[in-house]
């Protein structure tokens, strides 16, 4: 009895940590939602050009009231220097302002659509957010009563949302680093055969969950790159998991790494849904889903793939993402230099 008693009180013990790391992640994550709203309110800022716009139209007419009226003297015959003059500075002032206020209502136009987009943003991240929230405070409401029989499910599932709130907290963390200019890297010369298989490894599972084939062409050989692991891990960890998420069961996934004239090369393909011509131009920005990917095996942030650029170009290599279209698959090639020896 007191072994089970001392096992019940580990595991709420355990529980009670994971929560601890729940409120930490919910911290982050408002303070994500915090510099959005800032971004949000600079934008309603811009939007007061529009007073601007209109002050600028109504002295514009007022000008050309004048203009006509010095048109008008034109006819007489004998207009002096002055007037010649006055008549020429007050047409360029018309030209000026009219450019003036088609150039103020063009960006009003952008302020609103950035201001449109930033609500799009917020309501998506609150949305992502929220979710992993509501397992997790009905599991804890209940954490008292809970069975000791139940309480390792529990855990379980209690660290899989805390794991995926802390993706999605990071990949935000992320992207604001890389439009800062603030992306630290440990650089170090590491092999990349290994990181590769240690990515293969921890997306392995999911492959499997998902009921697809998976292959992997790998030379034999050690390929030297100067990168922080971590970081290399997660670029690959980030494409392959799109690969799995976005391929229907059954279907195939494949890695072929090849190292030429200095240069590594990764192409990872699959069988899966596919891109779009219309949203493939835009894939690696920031917020941007394909249409018919939204709700695919669970939404997203759609903050990936911006991660994956950033952290390419940061190595000093270049991402591309291809697709023959809707339900025709997808290839993304990743090169790195390598280091010479």
């Amino acid at each position: 009895m007191n072994e089970a008693n001392g096992k019940n009180e580990q595991t709420m013990v355990t529980a009670a940590r994971e929560l601890f790391l729940i409120g930490q992640k919910t911290v982050e994550a408002r303070a994500v939602l915090a510099a959005l709203h800032k971004e949000l309110s600079d934008a309603n800022a811009q939007l007061a050009d529009n007073q601007q716009v209109e002050q600028l139209i109504e002295a514009n007419q007022q000008l050309v009231l004048a203009i006509l009226l010095a048109q008008s003297d034109a006819e007489k015959p004998k207009r002096t220097q002055q007037e010649q003059r006055l008549y020429l500075e007050m047409r360029e002032a018309n030209e000026q302002l009219v450019i003036a206020a088609l150039s103020a209502q063009h960006l009003q136009a952008a302020a609103e659509h950035a201001l449109e987009q930033q609500r799009k943003v917020l309501t998506m991240v609150a949305h992502e957010l929220r979710n992993p929230l509501t397992p997790i405070s009905m599991i804890a409401g209940r954490l008292v009563r809970v069975p000791s029989e139940e309480l390792p499910r529990m855990q379980k599932l209690i660290e899989g949302q805390v794991q995926h709130m802390s993706r999605l907290v990071e990949d935000l963390l992320d992207v604001a680093r890389a439009s800062t200019g603030k992306f630290h890297l440990d650089n170090c010369i590491v092999d990349m055969v290994q990181i590769i298989h240690e990515s293969i490894d921890i997306c392995t599972p999911v492959m499997i969950a998902h009921q697809l084939h998976f292959s992997a062409e790998l030379p034999e050989c050690a390929l030297a790159v100067n990168g922080d692991p971590l970081r290399l891990t997660q670029i690959l960890g980030n494409l392959l998991g799109n690969a799995a998420k976005y391929t229907p069961a059954g279907g195939t996934v494949s890695l072929a790494v090849t190292a030429e004239d200095g240069v590594l090369e990764i192409r990872i393909r699959d069988t899966g849904i596919g891109i779009t011509a219309q949203a493939l131009p835009f894939i690696f920005e920031p917020f941007v889903q394909d249409a018919h990917a939204v709700g695919f095996n669970g939404t997203g942030l759609g903050i990936g793939l911006t991660v994956v650029r950033e952290l390419v170009e940061a190595h000093g290599g270049t991402v591309t993402g291809n697709s023959a279209g809707d339900g025709k698959g997808s290839e993304f090639v990743v090169t790195l230099p390598l280091v010479s020896h």
